[in-house]
């Protein structure tokens, strides 16, 4: 497997988006399932030296992800996503927020509503992700808060699985020894 094919990462504040195309050297099913299952999520998720943790992930219409993102000193920032529409192996948007640890939404913090959306390129796949705010300030909060650098960050570390997790079976498996 080859470095990312393709990277943008472009900012539209009149649209109040950031929209980000990101091209993986891996087939379709293993990229959805590494964006879909917590046990993947997990993997690759949260900028290193951070890691990603699970506390539930139903993928379905009306469920919900919630998770931490956990600080190599134990800090735990906690978001949630709900899963508001989902086209197998194609498409899923889901509504994100900061909350606490029981999933209740901070109203001080942004939300922000992604659209992710998976083509299939030959043996690549090509993830077109469009976050959207309600508001211009709710979009530049998040960029101050590093999102562009740690997002990218987190590109990285799916390459980084992608390309060490191919099977025969069905195109995933875990990162043995990641935790």
């Amino acid at each position: 497997m080859n470095k990312a094919i393709l990277m943008n990462f472009v900012v539209d504040k009149d649209s109040k988006q950031i929209r980000v195309e990101r091209q993986f050297d891996a087939p379709l099913p293993m990229v959805w399932a590494a964006w879909t299952q917590s046990e993947l999520l997990d993997q690759w998720w949260a900028p290193k030296p951070w890691k990603a943790r699970t506390k539930s992930l139903e993928f379905r219409l009306g469920g919900s992800w919630l998770y931490a993102m956990i600080s190599p000193k134990g800090e735990e920032h906690w978001s949630k996503g709900d899963y508001k529409q989902i086209v197998p192996l194609g498409r899923f948007s889901v509504l994100d927020g900061f909350c606490d640890e029981n999933g209740t939404i901070n109203p001080d913090m942004p939300q922000s509503l992604w659209d992710n959306t998976f083509t299939e390129k030959g043996n690549s796949t090509l993830v077109t992700i469009v976050i959207t705010y309600d508001q211009l300030a709710d979009l530049e909060k998040i960029i101050d808060m590093g999102f562009k650098e740690g997002f990218t960050a987190g590109m990285e570390n799916l390459d980084l699985y992608l390309s060490t997790n191919l099977t025969v079976e069905n195109g995933i498996k875990p990162l043995i020894g990641h935790k």
